[in-house]
């Protein structure tokens, strides 16, 4: 089924400003050492540049749902767009660590509000009968992007500037604006209850505390560490504190009680597990081409191009396999595809072929590609319409606590297992550390054999009321 020319314009402008916003956050990896050396900063400080983002990302996801309604979808989106434009020009012309985290911190709330707030519009305009195509293409940038953007900012630091690494969205963050002005369909701004002050202030702060205390696991090298378990667990009980608040409350800033939805809560589940392990297994293939093998990160970026090809092929696919097979079906195959093509990496050592590490690649990405998205249209495809601003926001929030936790286990897992400083003694660890990326992407395909039985029994149930009619 073809996707109506309304819808296709809105994935355009949504496709964009999800590419720019997901981008911001691994582009900068690369760079954190020329960062460093050029603003005169420790490398643990320079890290700021990076959480602050995550930060204000899981800050200020929470609030999008509510906003959109209460300012109009299409109105938040340009005016997230324009600041995060804004944020990319500050953060360029940055003069110390101070003020650059300050602009990164401006880039993350303005970041946290486009994807969340481009689903929302996006999943109202497409209906139930397209979901599955737009969500293949929202997944586009999200599976690409941590993949592209280490080579693209290895490129530009190396080539041109570590100011380039902003100053670069700026065209794209105009061009998504006018797009979005062109394209977006008009809504109106709806009545809405008065902002849930203190059900955001639990939920923000508890994902504020819990992203902190997971970025902090990779410099503590302990996942029990007390800088890393106290705002975690802080984290943790304030956003119980918030659950447990909006389940007694009429007008809670987010509607909890979607889990009643069995499917919306497996898909739910699935999310964060396929999370956890898709975005931890990412990190760990550049830091082998960097630590083992010596690559440097622009040469490492094009090293990882065939998982990016895979997942691209992946994505054309996962559209029409989800339409007729149902998402959590086609999620618990791409989570099969990509376990089985993990296998290699445990393997792994100093020598490795780089002819068998890019057909494993092209395999896993393949597998990727096709798990991540289906999960989120199942998700969506269960809900009335009305519904959808609150459980975008959960679904984006799931995800990338989700990547926060997988990445900080899997970092902490190589650290601890390296035992000497020698290219054989940390491949070691790399494949040790795989075999935990295997355990972790067999957790998260559990959820979605749940998944796909929830489904199967939801396709049923009107099958048999049409028959008893």
């Amino acid at each position: 089924m073809k996707l109506e020319p309304h819808v296709k314009r809105i994935a355009i402008a949504v496709v964009l400003g999800a590419i720019m916003s997901i981008l911001s956050t691994t582009i900068v990896n690369v760079a954190l050492e020329t960062l460093s050396e050029q603003l005169h900063a420790p490398l643990d400080n320079v890290q700021w540049v990076v959480t602050g983002y995550m930060l204000a990302l899981a800050a200020v996801i929470p609030a999008s749902g509510w906003a959109a309604a209460r300012f109009g979808a299409r109105r938040l989106y340009i005016a997230s767009l324009l600041l995060f434009t804004l944020g990319s020009l500050l953060c360029g012309l940055a003069w110390n660590l101070e003020t650059l985290v300050g602009a990164r911190v401006l880039q993350g709330l303005a970041g946290g509000l486009l994807l969340p707030i481009g689903q929302i519009a996006l999943v109202k305009a497409a209906g139930p009968r397209n979901m599955a195509r737009v969500m293949s293409a929202i997944g586009v940038p999200m599976i690409l992007a941590p993949i592209f953007g280490p080579t693209l900012g290895g490129l530009l630091v190396e080539h041109v500037s570590w100011q380039s690494i902003f100053f670069i969205n700026i065209p794209v963050g105009i061009g998504a604006a006018i797009a979005a002005f062109r394209l977006f369909p008009h809504d109106e701004a709806q009545a809405t209850e008065p902002l849930d002050f203190p059900g955001l202030a639990l939920v923000a702060t508890g994902l504020v505390g819990i992203t902190y205390g997971l970025a902090e696991s990779g410099a503590a090298g302990s996942m029990a560490a007390p800088e890393v378990l106290v705002p975690a667990l802080t984290g943790v009980a304030l956003v119980a504190a918030f659950v447990i608040r909006a389940l007694r409350i009429p007008n809670p800033l987010l509607d909890v009680r979607l889990y009643a939805n069995k499917a919306f809560s497996a898909a739910s589940v699935t999310t964060f597990g396929l999370g956890a392990a898709l975005f931890g297994g990412m990190v760990l293939m550049p830091l082998y081409f960097q630590l083992v093998r010596g690559e440097d990160a622009v040469m490492t970026g094009l090293l990882l191009i065939p998982q990016g090809i895979g997942a691209a092929l992946a994505m054309a696919a996962s559209g029409r396999l989800t339409e007729r097979l149902g998402g959590g079906l086609t999620s618990l195959m791409g989570g099969a595809i990509m376990i089985v093509a993990t296998l290699p990496f445990v393997l792994i050592d100093a020598t490795t072929s780089y002819l068998t590490l890019d057909a494993a690649m092209v395999v896993r990405g393949f597998g990727i590609g096709l798990s991540m998205m289906p999960a989120m249209t199942a998700a969506y495809a269960t809900l009335r319409p009305e519904q959808v601003n609150d459980a975008a926001p959960q679904l984006n929030v799931l995800q990338r606590v989700g990547g926060s936790i997988g990445t900080a286990i899997l970092t902490v897992v190589l650290q601890n297992g390296i035992t000497a400083n020698t290219p054989t003694a940390i491949a070691a660890s790399f494949a040790h550390t795989y075999w935990w990326v295997v355990g972790v992407s067999i957790v998260a395909l559990l959820p979605t054999v749940l998944l796909a039985i929830v489904e199967r029994r939801t396709r049923r149930e009107p099958e048999a009321t049409l028959v008893t009619a």
